[in-house]
């Protein structure tokens, strides 16, 4: 079984971590970890030159949304891998939308099943990532397990 990941360091998705370390899994089993961020272009911050200053912020910004990713899916990737040492565990952190770019992970990769939490950081991040669980339980060909934390709403 193909499982992909997807992860973003919230609450949330420390509980699909759990949900799948909880599953039954043969050692077959290949889990691919993705943590995707978004970084905003410098016309979504109404700008519209990428030299000096603002071309330096940009970069920062994406410098440290991917150290950041790195340690969100090592730390995954650990807590995973002590629970069964037999699974074949890969990951990648990238730039992108993420609903898109999960959805066409799964899709390129041939994920059997996706694996999301149910919200991500934050009041708006809630509103854009809950719609990342929506976009891949409506759209994806495989099946997707949103994990919810039952002790919060």
């Amino acid at each position: 079984m193909k499982i992909l990941l997807a992860i973003d360091g919230s609450d949330f998705s420390k509980v699909a971590i759990h949900e799948l370390i909880k599953m039954t899994l043969s050692s077959n089993s290949e889990i691919h970890i993705i943590n995707v961020y978004e970084v905003p272009k410098t016309t979504d911050l109404g700008l519209h030159t990428m030299g000096g200053r603002i071309g330096n912020y940009i970069e920062e910004i994406r410098s440290n949304a991917q150290k950041l990713g790195n340690k969100i899916v090592s730390e995954a990737f650990d807590k995973i891998k002590a629970e069964n040492k037999a699974l074949t565990i890969t990951t990648s952190v990238v730039s992108g939308l993420p609903k898109s770019t999960i959805y066409e992970k799964a899709e390129d990769w041939g994920a059997d099943l996706i694996v999301v939490g149910s919200q991500g950081h934050g009041a708006l991040s809630r509103l854009v990532l809950g719609s990342v669980s929506q976009y891949l339980t409506t759209n994806a060909k495989c099946s997707v397990l949103i994990a919810r934390d039952r002790n919060k709403k």
